[in-house]
């Protein structure tokens, strides 16, 4: 039996919805929304504005709030970050950030002047300090990002003082939910936030190839465009439109995966957030218990499950992190993912950078307490086995 724990990566399985919305799309669509009269492009254009209005109902983004449909989460940061980010400015981010807000920023530095600070987070439990966000700023800082849920040590970050701070200081605020949209509730609207960005593939359970930018009400008049094209509208004019979501959206839309990405947020919405969130809680609860019992193996991030979503890092004694992975995987049926997980400097906090980063599980809602209990019985069978003196795992021994 094979139980997937790579969740934080793209998450499966999908609700069976998303499947046979794809296949009709495939089947009975197979138009470009806007792009015709005809039933099939209304319907597909249909499809595309019912995934808006659900994507607002899941944030409670306003109706005058946009929503961008990306090619995935790292697309819809990179539109945020160089539509926002003028040469010459400054940028706060955190030490735990994904390199799809490292490279951008690393990028417009080399290219532009852009100057960026990776504020540092507490040692044992990975939160951020609001009062070491407002340190960094600058009277030039233009944007602060946050990674809302790490992708290596699970940690939620506060975002809404974060949000008051940066409302003070007249500084726009970008936050990069891949590890938390459909995980947590995020309220898009009350907590101020005033860009959005996520993959429609992780905790939103849909298709790769998708993802989302929400934009508050106002802060577009602060954005440039940073790809143009066709729009099927105004196309008349050299220059991109200025209504949105026209003036981000050129080109013709992943329509295919748009509705699986419908399909998924409609059973999300039907399931109820807080529903998943009280499962998953459970499903943390439960793998801490686990892992704090097994002697040599060492994990990361916060002890209190509500400061957490369902991705744990970890480390057994006597194993390379890729080591252990495949272990787990031939061994036991566990599915994981070791490395550096696209954010070296979170390893170079843990310490970890240097030895190959960590092993991660994470978590989904088709997972039960017999999953985390084969995981953390798979996970005590191997730190036995180096306590004893092994040196390597020997397949014959698992059940010793």
């Amino acid at each position: 039996m094979r139980r997937y724990f790579d969740n934080a990566a793209t998450s499966y399985p999908k609700p069976p919805g998303v499947a046979a919305a794809v296949q009709h799309y495939f089947e009975h669509v197979h138009a470009s929304a806007g792009r015709g009269v005809y039933r099939e492009a209304v319907e597909s254009r249909r499809i595309v504005d019912s995934c808006r209005s659900a994507l607002r109902k899941l944030f409670h983004a306003r109706p005058a709030d946009h929503v961008i449909f990306t090619l995935n989460g790292t697309d819809a940061l990179n539109l945020a970050i160089k539509a926002v980010v003028r040469p010459g400015e400054h940028v706060v981010t955190t030490c735990l950030d994904h390199n799809s807000v490292l490279r951008p920023l690393h990028a417009l530095h080399e290219s532009v002047g852009v100057c960026w600070t990776a504020v540092g987070v507490q040692p044992q439990t990975t939160l951020l300090d609001a009062d070491a966000v407002a340190a960094a700023l600058r009277p030039d800082t233009r944007l602060v990002v946050i990674n809302h849920a790490s992708n290596v040590t699970g940690v939620v970050q506060p975002i809404e003082a974060i949000a008051a701070l940066c409302q003070a200081r007249g500084v726009l605020l970008l936050v990069d939910a891949a590890q938390s949209a459909g995980h947590v509730p995020l309220d898009f609207a009350g907590m101020r936030i005033d860009l959005l960005a996520c993959p429609g593939h992780k905790g939103l359970l849909g298709p790769l190839g998708t993802g989302v930018l929400l934009i508050r009400a106002g802060v577009e008049e602060h954005m440039r465009t940073v790809r143009e094209g066709g729009t099927g509208s105004e196309s008349e004019h050299p220059f991109q439109p200025e209504s949105l979501p026209d003036r981000f959206e050129a080109g013709s839309h992943n329509a295919l995966g748009i509705a699986g990405l419908l399909a998924a947020i409609e059973w999300i919405l039907n399931r109820g957030l807080a529903d998943l969130r009280r499962h998953e809680l459970d499903l943390i609860g439960r793998l801490i218990d686990r892992l704090d019992a097994v002697a040599g193996l060492t994990w990361f991030g916060p002890r209190d499950p509500q400061q957490r979503v369902g991705v744990f890092s970890l480390r057994i004694d006597g194993f390379e992190p890729g080591e252990l992975s495949a272990v787990l995987e031939s061994e036991f049926g566990i599915l994981s993912r070791s490395g550096l997980h696209c954010a070296p400097l979170a390893h170079e906090a843990l310490g970890t950078l240097k030895t190959g980063g960590t092993t991660r599980l994470s978590l989904g809602p088709s997972l039960e307490h017999t999953d985390i209990d084969a995981a953390a019985d798979a996970l005590a069978v191997l730190a036995r086995s180096h306590a004893a003196g092994a040196g390597q795992f020997c397949p014959s021994r698992a059940g010793m």
